[in-house]
């Protein structure tokens, strides 16, 4: 019996849907997947370095970043990030001139 791969669209919305689902004891939000349930949920024996580029690509598309731990991968709303703070260029341009000191 053979099976058809999941086209990456498909992943990418299915991951999307898993944010807003209550589990682990949270009612939505990040997440991580093990390479072993992406591979089930992709219908796929291996993952690529194409697949997972192709893969974050698509769920940035749909407001969501996608990181490779390794080991896992982690499922994070990109609108998360918009509150991070940001590095300036004064201060990149001191820490070279502090490390170019040392």
């Amino acid at each position: 019996m053979t099976t058809t791969k999941t086209t990456i669209d498909e992943i990418a919305r299915k991951l999307a849907n898993f944010y807003d689902l209550p589990f682990g004891g949270k009612p939505s939000g990040r997440y991580r997947i093990s390479p072993k349930n992406l591979r089930s949920l992709a219908n796929r024996r291996r993952i690529s370095d194409k697949f997972v580029r192709l893969l974050t690509e698509e769920m940035f598309e749909l407001g969501y970043v996608f990181i490779d731990m390794e080991s896992y991968y982690a499922v994070s709303s990109a609108r998360t990030l918009n509150n991070y703070r940001r590095i300036t260029g004064i201060l990149v341009k001191n820490r070279t001139t502090d490390h170019e000191e040392d």
